[in-house]
């Protein structure tokens, strides 16, 4: 089945599954969710993907959370937020009369006090680094200035502070020690942990949980990870919802949506012929995404835009991929150097996007425009060594916006900055344009949501002109869930909200 006909059909399932809340018949009252990756306890610090954040999104709360469908923010724990103007010093209000699961309230002193257990040299997590540029990165300090009133305070100004704090990585946790001396975290979300051992996590609603009563009173997650455990479980009646790492082979069920991993072309800018503005629009014009779709398969689909299609100021209008052969023609006239045949780096990955078969896909339609490429597949660690140090020509990578923030992918894949040769190298095409790096830093500074919001447009406008680099595809996130699961809806960080699902008519 081909990308258009799975997502035709996941937008019915969504549909299907999506009834109005006072429909549902009584049922079954305990949700059984398959996920790779139970840990054996959560610590929502411990990662940025998979499973540790989403169950740490139903345990846990955020300041603020992202908005269905989107990485937007919207209030959680903190009700509003100010910033100084020197952007040094963000200001969160805190919502009254919520408690941690056992039973002691939220304060900002508890919040304060969870976020400073996570600055030290020895805390645990990596998600924290990448989130705030390491640690403490950017994060000075955070003080409580009164009984509902926190401080964060910067070493610089850093506006994505507003949307990475919405990251379960970076969840409000008590720490605590259970009856057993063990200690551990507490959280004050819709769920609590009620039982965890090798491969499973049960948890169960609270009832008294600031945002509402959940519609499901338990919600056991399971390790499952590949088809074949995870056919025999749904067919065993054993399993409601399925969270595979990749497309599920059985279809019956599966839901999709773009995510925030991106698949992109570098041209190394500093060599001829990707040092010329032309010659890279007509490799953006000889790939036809409905060819690169086939490539994919359902792992991914073509990026039309330079976000994805959940990420806040992503910037709509003409997509980059695809166009004539006249206009391919009119871009390479005089500029292909005669006999050349460029070299394009890719790695030897072939799970979730089969990343050779792309690579050929694209010499294929590359060559058939006159533009000769040949492939070099090499592993995952010899291409980035190799692109750190710009020894390439043109390479196929793949990264993520991280933390759902535009600066946390534009900036590193564009910016001067990251453009220096060595270990450090994030900017792969070692591109460099002073007002491209005027609007990207300018835009990481202000508080002002809207106006951040015009410069990434403003940074998308000035990529689309030059094109540095071409955005390919974007992996889908998928979900399988049997026909009596009502509400799943799927969210492009892959941290689902849990709490509106309910089953219907299961014993």
């Amino acid at each position: 089945m081909r990308v258009s006909a799975v997502l035709s059909a996941c937008v019915i399932v969504l549909a299907c599954l999506g009834g109005p809340a006072g429909s549902s018949a009584q049922g079954r009252k305990e949700l059984r969710v398959g996920v790779a990756g139970v840990p054996a306890t959560l610590d929502p610090a411990a990662a940025l993907e998979g499973a540790t954040p989403l169950i740490a999104r139903q345990v846990f709360d955020t300041l603020v959370v992202y908005r269905e469908g989107s990485t937007e923010i919207e209030p959680a724990l903190a009700t509003r937020w100010a910033v100084s103007r020197e952007g040094l010093v963000w200001t969160f209000t805190l919502r009254e009369g919520v408690r941690f699961h056992d039973g002691s309230p939220v304060t900002a002193a508890e919040v304060a006090a969870s976020f400073q257990r996570q600055i030290g040299p020895d805390a645990s997590g990596a998600a924290w680094a990448a989130l705030l540029r390491g640690r403490p990165g950017v994060l000075k300090e955070v003080r409580a200035s009164d009984a509902r009133t926190v401080q964060f305070i910067l070493v610089q100004p850093y506006a994505p502070l507003l949307t990475v704090l919405a990251h379960p990585a970076l969840a409000v946790a008590r720490a605590t020690t259970g009856p057993d001396g063990v200690p551990r975290l507490v959280g004050s979300g819709p769920y609590r942990v009620v039982d965890a051992s090798a491969g499973r996590v049960a948890t169960e609603a609270v009832p008294s949980y600031w945002g509402g009563p959940a519609r499901i009173e338990r919600i056991v997650f399971l390790e499952v990870v590949t088809d074949d455990n995870a056919e025999a479980e749904f067919d065993a009646r054993a399993l409601d919802i399925w969270f595979p790492p990749g497309p599920p082979r059985r279809m019956a069920g599966a839901l999709s949506t773009p995510g925030l991993r991106v698949g992109y072309l570098a041209f190394q800018t500093e060599k001829e012929p990707f040092s010329r503005k032309k010659i890279r629009h007509a490799v953006a014009a000889a790939l036809d995404p409905a060819v690169l779709g086939v490539a994919l398969d359902n792992g991914a689909v073509p990026l039309p835009s330079f976000l994805p299609a959940g990420v806040w100021a992503r910037r709509e209008g003409s997509p980059v991929l695809g166009g004539t052969r006249d206009t391919v023609r009119t871009l390479l006239a005089g500029g292909w150097p005669k006999g050349h045949k460029a070299t394009m780096l890719a790695s030897d990955e072939t799970g979730v996007v089969n990343i050779p078969r792309l690579a050929a896909t694209v010499e294929t339609a590359l060559g058939a425009a006159d533009i000769p490429i040949q492939v070099r597949i090499e592993t995952a660690d010899k291409v980035r060594t190799a692109l750190q140090a710009g020894e390439h020509e043109m390479a196929l990578v793949e990264t993520m916006v991280v933390g759902g923030d535009p600066h946390l992918f534009l900036f590193p894949l564009s910016t001067s900055e990251a453009a220096s040769k060595g270990p450090r190298a994030l900017n792969y095409s070692f591109y460099r344009n002073p007002r491209l790096d005027d609007v990207l830093v300018r835009a990481s500074q202000l508080s002002f949501r809207p106006e951040r919001a015009k410069l990434y447009q403003r940074a998308q406008a000035l990529l689309a002109d030059d094109l540095p680099w071409l955005p390919i595809y974007v992996r889908l996130v998928w979900g399988v869930a049997r026909p009596e699961v009502r509400n799943l809806r799927l969210h492009p960080t892959g941290v689902h909200r849990l709490h509106a699902v309910s089953l219907e008519g299961i014993p």
